[in-house]
């Protein structure tokens, strides 16, 4: 193909290009309308009949201030009482439909504002409900935070902004033809002059529409590192060590530095948008002015009458005003399209669900089989976890040990299928973990992680959450917190169950570590079918002789559950029927307590470190 051919065909490619990247834009206003409309039909319909009515009006009550001037010059030329009651009739009939026009617009706004709270409330439900979907990895993704981040900001006000902003759009559509009508009898070339005048203003708003959404999207990060700041200066849970190491006033100039970036940006662009939409703004005026000048000259030459000349001018006026409130409603169009993209996108990413459906396994009772399993989180090199190979049979305690940072949690995170492992499998009675319902899989693990959740709820709903479909019964309250030995703490509160925890709501009660995690403790056995404990640091802030006591009374209650146990006390992976000791995630010792302290390994050596500071 010729050079010159080349030329002509990306010449008759690029415009269409453009023009459909230009349209591209207000994909989401279908979307938007349909969302608006199903959060509520009744004042989505009154809304759109409010605006109709509104569009309307204005030209009636031209015409009418005109019929109003030329009926006052009738009746004094002429002293008629009949002409002078006409006139008074005309302004009768402005009052009127101002009065209905005033009520038009009033009735916009409380709709608006009913449907602004509504439609907030659901598109943060449907948000919400996204984020029920995700897996633990998008939770430890930063770029996630920054999209979900970017669809919830503004998400709540968009569409409606989008949807109001189309009614308007017809609306005044509706009042430019009426409008229109009234000036072609005065000059085609006026309505010409009309729409010319509004485009310099919309082409301001539409270019710097586009550069404050890219802005926007550009500095999430910044805008949730000050969100983190301010929790950290802000929360009870965050003020002790904030006071104790003096942090406060680091955090709060990190804090202002923070906004000062910020702020500086968007004072720049302001500032910008100020001056191109007054300067562009100016050849509006000019424009009108003009037209103004020329209407005066036409009625003095009694082309047109005083009437007429008032009709003019305040079409003239309204037209420039209602095509130049069009324009910006496009370019608003435009730049609620922009926002409504994050949300959309945030909704709409592919999120691969469970394919797994079976409820029992091939090998009944075979327990939990970790086979080859290696893993490594997303975004870092090394694995977590090399070549795990274990077997845990029902009823039999496993205690997992090891250094800081050598695969421990990561295990049970693999366990409970909050990640799916690289290379190999695990197993649960013969059954990979991948096949499971995940539903009827997490039903048979009750888990406590070390970082477990303080809810700032009542004492029994923290034990409840345990089991959501229980999460109310008083009767599973007891029979939990008596195996978890929270029962007796409770039971001295002076609401028991219904005190209120935490110290963010009123009348709420602060416990001690300990007691939390008898709470966590307690929640893990709310889950009456669960034959699986797993116990990240279970009794990490209770004293060694609360511990032993624990465990004792755990030993016998957990005699058909297959239980695994992360800890670095000795004096209590010891009474496990089974140990593994972890080491830069791998396996490089397993058996029971006197068969590891015979083999005088890793255990042993570590064993008898602890052992030897409390002698």
């Amino acid at each position: 193909m010729s050079k010159q051919k080349k030329r002509r065909r990306l010449r008759w490619r690029f415009p269409t290009s453009a023009m459909s990247q230009s349209l591209s834009v207000f994909r989401y206003s279908g979307k938007a309308l349909g969302l608006v409309w199903t959060t509520n039909h009744r004042l989505t319909v009154v809304l759109a009949i409010l605006t109709l009515v509104a569009g309307l009006l204005p030209a009636v009550v031209a015409y009418v201030g005109k019929l109003i001037v030329d009926g006052v010059v009738v009746a004094t030329q002429s002293g008629i009482t009949s002409d002078r009651l006409t006139a008074l009739g005309y302004v009768g009939l402005e009052a009127i439909a101002v009065i209905l026009l005033a009520g038009s617009q009033r009735g916009q706004t409380v709709s608006q504002s009913l449907l602004r709270v509504l439609l907030g409330q659901r598109i943060n439900v449907l948000i919400l409900e996204k984020a029920l979907t995700l897996d633990l990895p998008h939770f430890e993704d930063s770029e996630f935070y920054d999209k979900m981040n970017q669809a919830r900001q503004g998400a709540s006000v968009r569409p409606l902004s989008l949807v109001t902003r189309t009614l308007g759009l017809g609306r005044d559509a509706l009042s430019l033809v009426t409008y229109g009508g009234l000036l072609l009898q005065f000059s085609a070339w006026a309505v010409v002059v009309l729409l010319l005048a509004a485009i310099p203003s919309f082409i301001a708003e539409t270019r710097f529409a586009g550069e404050a959404f890219r802005l926007f999207r550009r500095r999430t990060p910044e805008n949730r590192q000050q969100y983190y700041l301010e929790t950290l200066i802000a929360r009870e849970d965050y003020a002790k060590e904030v006071q104790l190491y003096q942090l406060g006033p680091l955090m709060l100039q990190r804090y202002q530095r923070t906004f000062q970036q910020i702020y500086q940006e968007d004072c720049n662009l302001t500032i910008r948008r100020g001056f191109w939409s007054y300067l562009l703004g100016l050849l509006s005026t000019t424009t009108f002015y003009a037209a103004y000048a020329w209407i005066v000259v036409e009625t003095i030459a009694n082309r047109i009458s005083l009437g007429e000349m008032t009709m003019y001018l305040m079409v003239f006026r309204q037209g420039q005003s209602t095509f130049s409130t069009a324009l910006t409603a496009i370019g608003g169009m435009y730049e609620d399209n922009l926002y409504l993209s994050n949300l959309y996108e945030f909704l709409e990413q592919d999120v691969p669900q469970p394919e797994g459906r079976a409820t029992r396994g091939s090998i009944p009772n075979d327990g939990i089989r970790f086979e080859n399993v290696t893993f490594t989180y997303p975004g870092v090199s090394q694995p977590s976890l090399r070549g795990i190979s274990l077997h845990l049979k029902p009823g039999e305690k496993l205690a997992i040990v090891g250094k800081n940072g050598s695969g421990k949690t990561t295990l049970i995170k693999l366990l409970s299928r909050l990640y799916t492992p690289d290379t190999g499998r695990i197993l649960l009675d013969g059954l990979d973990l991948q096949e499971w319902d995940i539903e009827v899989l997490r039903s048979r693990i009750g888990v406590i992680f070390q970082n477990f959740v303080q809810y700032q709820f009542t004492v029994g709903e923290n034990v409840g959450v345990g089991d959501v479909d229980h999460i109310q019964d008083q009767a599973r309250w007891k029979v939990a917190s008596d195996k978890g030995m929270a029962r007796p703490f409770i039971e001295s509160m002076p609401q028991g169950y219904a005190t209120q925890l935490g110290r963010w709501f009123r009348g709420g009660q602060e416990l001690s570590g300990g007691q939390w995690q008898k709470i966590a403790l307690s929640r893990a056995f709310m889950r009456t079918q669960a034959d699986i404990l797993v116990l990240d640091e279970p009794t990490a802030a209770m004293d060694a002789e609360a511990e032993m006591q624990i465990f004792d009374h755990f030993r016998t209650i957990t005699k058909h559950q297959m239980v695994v146990l992360i800890s670095h006390r000795f004096s209590t992976v010891r009474m496990a029927d089974k140990i593994v000791v972890m080491t830069e995630g791998e396996v490089v010792e397993q058996g029971t307590h006197e068969e590891l302290l015979e083999r005088g390994g890793s255990y042993a050596r570590l064993f008898s470190i602890q052992a030897a500071g409390y002698q």
